[in-house]
């Protein structure tokens, strides 16, 4: 079972519910993290908030707020998303996907290591 919320982030995802400006609270802080004076003396972190689910998203991805504010809102839609329809949501069943290929190349990745050690055991006997 995948974390509902740490799902999100998704590129691909289409039929997200969307957020109205009025729902929103938006607010810009410093950022933390690496960057010295570039990141002490501006306030390029945006912090969005869904006012009716609380849900709080905190971006400072970029150094530009633009940027920043955008991609918070694509953030914030996607874990609403999750929030309201759960496993019904595009975003959730994208992850599941996404780990089920995961688990699938890692099984054949093993399964080709033991043939290779089969292989080697093989050809000491040979030698032998």
């Amino acid at each position: 079972s995948v974390p509902l919320l740490q799902a999100a982030r998704k590129r691909n995802s289409l039929n997200l519910l969307e957020l109205s400006e009025a729902e929103l609270e938006e607010q810009f802080v410093r950022g933390d993290g690496p960057g010295g004076q570039a990141t002490n003396k501006t306030n390029n972190c945006v912090v969005l908030k869904h006012i009716p689910s609380g849900i709080v998203v905190k971006c400072h991805q970029t150094r530009s707020l633009e940027k920043n504010r955008k991609i918070a809102r694509e953030i914030l839609q996607e874990k609403v998303d999750l929030f309201y329809k759960g496993e019904d949501s595009d975003v959730f069943k994208e992850k599941k996907e996404l780990g089920k290929q995961k688990r699938e190349k890692k099984r054949r990745a093993k399964e080709n290591l033991e043939r290779k050690k089969l292989f080697k055991e093989m050809q000491q006997l040979d030698k032998e």
